[in-house]
């Protein structure tokens, strides 16, 4: 892990109280933020130990938002809390893996489906510019921030539901996708691939077909679960921060 990279402040955001009192407002969800991406870009290693003292330093913060955060994230599944021995960052099994992709397909399917009839002109127009500023980022090589954009994307269509329920299932499951989307990324063909499909999507989008709109993001994450699994079989598995079952019990 690049300490220098990661010490640029958390920023406190100021609020006032019902006295008209500024106070600070809670730093656990910016630490939260920051540590979820480290650990799914493969910043903090599988098997790495959580220190919560050395990561307020390098994120310039105090340690309690760190507590706050290393519990958040275990809750997601991405860190491990050891009783007595703080925390470690865990590996997705091959078998995890793809469950999971098998129920974020199906979800995110049905969030396409009713997405395609339910989203509003101007749901539509914010997607087709979050998906331009996407092609761009594609387009000129910049992986991390298609990354970043791509996720808020796949966020939009399920907020274009209009099915809270949906989005509350989703939300409990998409940190874990996410890393397995990150690691997917690794693929310059899948990534080529990737943004093809969502053009075809952009497009069933504007035509309102949702039957189309659903098959395609169906196919889109089960394929990219299936590259995952790919590149779980053909390289080190701590390359890419998964591990199969057997080498789920990663200590440092």
């Amino acid at each position: 892990m690049n300490q220098a990279e990661y010490r640029r402040p958390i920023r406190r955001s100021a609020k006032k109280s019902a006295l008209g009192i500024p106070r600070q407002q809670p730093l656990h969800a910016a630490a939260v933020e920051r540590l979820r991406d480290m650990i799914i870009e493969g910043d903090l290693a599988v098997g790495e130990r959580l220190h919560d003292a050395n990561l307020a330093e390098i994120l310039n913060v105090s340690r309690t938002p760190i507590r706050e955060a290393i519990k958040l994230l275990a809750i997601e599944g991405l860190v491990e809390l050891l009783p007595g021995r703080g925390a470690r960052v865990v590996a997705l099994s091959i078998e995890s893996v793809s469950e999971l992709f098998e129920v974020i397909a199906g979800i995110e399917r049905h969030a396409c489906e009713l997405a395609a009839v339910r989203m509003t002109p101007r749901d539509f127009d914010k997607l087709q510019r979050m998906h331009e500023r996407m092609a761009g980022h594609h387009r000129a090589g910049e992986r991390h921030d298609y990354f970043k954009l791509n996720h808020e994307i796949h966020l939009a269509i399920v907020a274009a539901s209009k099915n809270a329920i949906l989005q509350s299932t989703h939300a409990s499951l998409i940190a874990k996708a996410r890393r397995g989307r990150y690691t997917a990324l690794a693929s310059q063909a899948r990534w080529i691939e990737a943004m093809a499909e969502h053009e075809f999507l952009m497009q069933a989008f504007a035509d309102r077909d949702s039957r189309k709109a659903g098959e395609i993001m169906f196919q889109h994450d089960r394929r990219t679960g299936a590259v995952v699994l790919e590149l779980l079989e053909n390289a080190a598995p701590a390359e890419f921060g998964i591990a199969s079952a057997m080498q789920s019990d990663v200590r440092r």
